[in-house]
């Protein structure tokens, strides 16, 4: 994926974002002779490693060729748990009556919730950001890095000598093959913290941790969420008791579980798009 959806829509917290993490003007340096070690990979991970390595004094070179900070700052921890925290003061308000407490109107805002969101991650992004590696000794290259022998890689046309490497480039959501799907269009991790305005109808494919979070989120925040899973739960790699509480909790903010399920495939008709699922034998279609 172009990592400038991840900057949609590029209002002045995405540019601030933008301008610490990739910037349009960024002068990749003059390669060394030779470096101590080279990161393969700004996120997390990358960023550790590097820092570290120049802090006992080694050479270092990092290399990125989307937005450093990676997941974390750009598409997970930091923009879900913005997401998760309105979500919870929004599920707080809805249930406020039942401690005697009256909330009139009060729906979330959306828009605001996002553009939160943008505050934050560019607020916490200097502290990934090229110039404070640079700061920290970190010789950092932002271009898409190959290995062209088993001690150099070459980046926007230079080529970086190496004693050892590592390889922190990460992952990304496994799109399910499902016919009709990629025609259709669909979210990922990656792109659903774009969104700007709240689908009034939201289908989950997958019920692990991202997927019943996003699902839970949008649900308190006033989607109508359909989960679709294979398994007879949620969180099939969690204590099936554990995975039974999530589960209730979820229920209770409204999500709809379509447990024992598989996608066979996705149709578009309009704005709408529907899947068709097998379901205990049976098919069934549900439209978001």
């Amino acid at each position: 994926m172009d990592y400038l959806q991840q900057l949609e829509p590029l209002d002045d917290n995405n540019k601030a974002l933008q301008a610490n993490v990739h910037p349009l003007d960024w002068q990749n340096p003059l390669a060394d002779a030779k470096y101590n070690l080279v990161v393969v990979g700004g996120g997390t991970a990358g960023l550790v490693a590097a820092a570290g390595a120049a802090g006992l004094g080694a050479r270092v070179a990092l290399v990125e060729r989307a937005l450093l900070g990676g997941d974390c700052l750009n598409v997970g921890c930091v923009p879900s748990k913005a997401l998760v925290s309105a979500a919870r003061r929004a599920a707080a308000v809805r249930d406020a009556h039942q401690l005697g407490v009256r909330c009139e109107n009060g729906h979330a805002s959306f828009a605001d919730v996002m553009t939160r969101m943008r505050q934050l991650r560019a607020s916490i992004s200097p502290h990934d950001s090229a110039q404070r590696f640079t700061e920290l000794g970190v010789d950092v290259f932002l271009g898409q890095g190959s290995f062209t022998s088993h001690r150099t890689l070459s980046v926007a046309g230079q080529t970086l000598t190496f004693a050892k490497a590592v390889i922190a480039t990460g992952a990304r959501a496994a799109v399910p093959n499902v016919p009709g799907l990629a025609e259709t269009g669909y979210l990922t991790n990656e792109t659903i913290f774009s969104l700007t305005e709240l689908p009034s109808r939201l289908i989950v494919i997958g019920g692990g941790p991202i997927g019943c979070e996003m699902a839970q989120c949008f649900a308190r925040l006033g989607s109508s969420v359909t989960l679709i899973d294979k398994g007879t739960h949620v969180l099939s790699r969690e204590e099936a008791d554990a995975a039974q509480i999530v589960q209730a909790a979820m229920v209770r903010d409204g999500v709809q579980l379509e447990l024992n399920a598989t996608p066979l495939r996705v149709e578009r008709s309009g704005e709408t798009q529907t899947v068709i699922l097998a379901q205990r034998g049976e098919e069934r279609s549900i439209s978001g």
